[in-house]
C-alpha cells in the first residue's frame, strides 16, 4: 500500500491532492499532518475522515482517501512515524511557511526556525522535513503543492539549509524534490455549501483542475489521471503564476478598494476587467517564447473562471499573505516588463495596506507588524516597497 504524508491538509489539498488520489485508485493513502490548528482534524474525524468535494457544474463527489490527520502539538512521533512510511511527503503550507527570506534562503532570525535549531520542538515543515530525513533509510519523493517559482528546488535548499544548521547528517541520494505546478480555485467554504453538501467539512472548488510535476521521483507514486509528467515545469509555472494568481492578487486588492467582496464582482466591473486582461497579456509577455502563442487563449480561460459567480471566492481570501505573494506574482514580472498595470497591481497592495493600517484593521500577513509600521512611517510606500524586495523598483512604481 502507498502512503503520502501531506503537510498542510486545508481546503485547497482537499480539492487538488485527495481528488486526484482519489481518482487514481488502487490502494493510495493519505495521513494529513496540520502544524497549527486542530478545526479540520476535528471536523473530519467526527465523520471517519470522509468529506464531500461539491464540484462546481459536475456534483458531489465523496472522498475517502483519507486516513488521519496528525497535529504537531499533540506529539512529533506519530508525524515521524508516518513519515518513515511515507512513498511521498507533500505540502500545501502556503508562501510562508517556507520561512524564507527576500533573498530565498531559509530565514534563520524567523521566530520558528530559530526555535526549532535551538529546542527539540517543531512546527515547521522545513523542520519536520530536515529530521525525517537524518532519520530516513529508504527513499522518499518531497512534493510541493505551493505557489512558488522552482517550489521543489526552494524546498530543498531551505532543508539543507536547515540541516546544515542543525548539524544534520542525510543522506540525499534517498530524497527527491520535484517541482511541480497546481491550479484549481478552491475558495473558503460557506454555509450554502455545506446545507448542498449536507457536510460541514464539504469542500467547494470549481470543475477545472491542472497539475503539472517534474519527472523526478525517488519511488512509487498513485497512478494520478490527467497529470502531466514534463522535464521542465518552468514555464508551466509561470504562466500560471504570473498571469491567474497575478491577476488574482490586482483584483483582491483594486477590487476590495472598490468596495467588492468576490472576485466575479471584482471582474464584471468594466474598468477591472480591462486591467485585469491587460495585466495578463503583459505577464504574458514575459514568458517562455515556446508557450507565447498559447497567453491569449488562456488570458480568456481565465477571465471564464474569475466569472464564475458560485465559487463566491473571497477578494480577502486572496489578499492575505500579501508581503510573501507579490514577490512571486507580480515584482518578478515588473522586473522582466515594465508594463502599467503590473505597477498599478503593486500600487494597489501599498494602499490597501495603509488604509488597513490607518483604519485600525489587522492584516492577515507574516509581516503584518513590519507592514503597520511601514505604513505609519514618514515614507510608507519605499518602506513597504522594501519589506517585498522591490527597492529596485522604487522609481518606476512611485514615479
Amino acid at each position: 500500500m502507498g502512503q503520502i504524508v501531506h503537510f498542510g491538509l486545508g481546503n485547497f489539498a482537499r480539492a487538488h491532492l485527495l481528488d486526484y488520489t482519489a481518482d487514481a485508485g488502487g490502494d493510495w493513502q493519505v495521513t494529513g499532518v496540520n502544524l497549527r490548528s486542530s478545526a479540520t482534524r476535528d471536523g473530519l474525524a467526527a465523520q471517519d475522515f470522509k468529506y464531500a468535494l461539491n464540484v462546481q457544474g459536475t456534483g458531489i463527489k465523496q472522498i475517502t482517501g483519507l486516513k488521519t490527520i496528525l497535529l504537531a502539538s499533540e506529539g512529533q512521533q506519530p508525524i515521524f512515524e508516518a513519515m518513515a512510511n511515507a512513498d511521498i511527503i507533500s505540502a500545501t503550507v502556503t508562501e510562508k511557511g517556507y520561512h524564507l527570506d527576500q533573498n530565498g534562503q531559509l530565514d534563520m532570525h524567523d521566530p520558528v526556525i530559530a526555535s526549532e535549531l535551538n529546542g527539540p520542538a517543531l512546527r515547521s515543515l522545513i523542520g519536520f522535513i530536515a529530521h525525517d530525513l537524518a532519520r530516513r533509510d529508504r527513499p522518499v519523493t518531497v512534493l510541493s503543492c505551493d505557489n512558488r517559482v522552482g517550489n521543489g528546488d526552494a524546498l530543498r535548499q531551505a532543508v539543507q539549509h536547515f540541516a546544515q544548521a542543525a548539524q544534520l547528517n542525510i543522506d540525499w541520494s534517498l530524497a527527491r524534490f520535484p517541482n511541480a505546478m497546481v491550479d484549481r480555485i478552491t475558495p473558503a467554504t460557506t454555509d450554502k455549501i455545506r446545507q448542498e453538501s449536507n457536510d460541514p467539512m464539504a469542500v467547494p472548488t470549481e470543475a477545472f483542475r491542472e497539475w503539472v510535476i517534474e519527472d523526478n521521483f525517488a519511488g512509487p507514486r498513485p497512478d494520478w489521471p490527467d497529470v502531466q509528467f514534463v522535464q521542465d515545469v518552468r514555464p508551466h509555472e509561470l504562466r500560471k503564476l504570473r498571469m491567474l494568481n497575478g491577476a488574482h492578487s490586482f483584483l483582491a486588492y483594486a477590487g476590495l478598494a472598490q468596495g467588492y467582496q468576490y472576485v466575479h464582482e471584482a471582474i464584471s466591473d468594466p474598468d477591472l476587467r480591462r486591467q485585469a486582461l491587460s495585466l495578463m497579456m503583459e505577464a504574458g509577455a514575459t514568458l517562455p517564447k515556446d508557450i507565447q502563442d498559447q497567453v491569449p487563449a488562456y488570458a480568456q480561460a481565465l477571465l471564464r473562471r474569475f466569472d464564475n459567480t458560485e465559487l463566491a471566492h473571497r477578494l480577502n481570501q486572496i489578499a492575505m499573505d500579501g508581503s510573501q505573494k507579490l514577490p512571486y506574482r507580480i515584482v518578478e514580472t515588473l522586473r522582466a516588463q515594465a508594463a502599467p498595470v503590473l505597477i498599478a497591481a503593486v500600487r494597489a497592495w501599498m494602499s490597501y495596506c495603509i488604509t488597513q493600517t490607518a483604519q485600525g484593521e489587522p492584516l492577515d500577513d507574516p509581516l503584518a507588524t513590519d507592514i503597520a509600521k511601514a505604513a505609519n512611517s514618514a515614507q510608507p510606500e519605499r518602506m513597504l516597497l522594501k519589506l517585498i524586495g522591490a527597492e529596485d523598483l522604487t522609481q518606476l512604481i512611485l514615479e
